[in-house]
């Protein structure tokens, strides 16, 4: 009989069939699990797939109206994330509201500004990107005058964002906002009858001011006032987070926004608008692979190491 701690005893052990058993059971498991986690990821994959190409027909169709109040409870991400919509209205700049950002412009904030139908309900609007050092300075949404334009605003529709930022909270007592929570501004600027949802405006595309050949950016849009009002609020085209569409595409870039000369003091800066990025992260193929090649090793390792035994 050999000694414990003999190599022959420890080695008759490994080979014993309940050892044998508890190994191919574990073994089968990891494969099964494997494989199904793979087949997961192909079946995200096909489902990521198919969102890209439904926002994408989104982002590109021809502008609808913006849904009214009694579509409201109907909104929703899936549904309506990135409608090309349009909306006619009044801009109530006493109520406009500055949201912490950073762009490819650099730092700064979205200029979120309640627009008020004619039915009397009222929308947010981004209309665009303000650098910080201009946020005194903004340019009101409608033009001075005893009685406000009704000012036009074609963009995406967004979801609100509740809340606030990455380890930040919205503070409406300070004025501090770090997210565009609809419901959390228009409660704190007195605002009723608002939808759940704000316009991204998109950037007003200048075909005459566009080089010999350049190709046209894949949206067109505008705020903008009647023709007999003053100049309309606008800006060259560009992007914001999350239109890279489906294959990662982006809309307008903030790289193709010319640098404009300084802007005089005393003077109002328009926001630059159309910079929304619509960015998926479509990484399940690579995932797929990774779990089906581990399930391939341990089919292979594990009767090879059996088989030793």
């Amino acid at each position: 009989m050999s000694p414990p701690g003999n190599p022959d005893a420890l080695t008759r052990r490994r080979r014993s069939p309940l050892f044998l058993a508890i190994v191919g059971t574990v073994a089968v498991l990891f494969f099964v699990l494997f494989v199904a986690l793979g087949t997961w990821q192909v079946k995200r994959r096909v489902w990521k797939l198919d969102l890209i190409a439904r926002v994408e027909q989104r982002v590109h169709a021809p502008a609808v109206a913006a849904p009214g109040p009694v579509q409201w409870p109907n909104v929703t991400v899936a549904a309506d994330e990135y409608r090309h919509v349009t909306a006619t209205g009044t801009f109530l700049d006493g109520s406009q509201t500055l949201v912490q950002a950073v762009t490819d412009l650099g730092a700064g904030y979205w200029v979120l500004t309640p627009l008020q139908l004619a039915d009397g309900s009222i929308v947010l609007v981004n209309r665009g990107f303000i650098p910080a050092d201009d946020r005194n300075r903004v340019q009101p949404g409608s033009p001075p005058r005893s009685v406000p334009a009704p000012a036009t605003v074609t963009g995406l529709l967004r979801i609100t964002e509740p809340h606030g930022g990455f380890l930040r909270h919205n503070d409406p007592a300070a004025n501090q906002w770090y997210s565009r929570d609809v419901q959390a501004i228009a409660a704190a600027r007195g605002l009723t009858r608002v939808a759940p949802y704000f316009i991204d405006a998109e950037a007003l595309a200048s075909a005459a001011a566009a080089p010999p050949g350049a190709p046209s950016p894949p949206m067109q849009s505008e705020v903008h006032q009647p023709a007999s009002s003053t100049a309309p609020v606008t800006a060259p085209p560009s992007r914001e987070p999350d239109a890279q569409a489906v294959t990662d595409r982006a809309v307008p870039t903030a790289a193709n926004v010319p640098a404009g000369p300084a802007t005089p003091t005393g003077t109002t800066v328009p926001p630059t608008p159309g910079l929304t990025v619509i960015t998926f992260h479509n990484s399940h193929l690579v995932y797929a692979i990774t779990w089906y090649t581990l399930a391939l090793m341990v089919a292979i390792a594990v009767p090879l190491g059996l088989r030793k035994q």
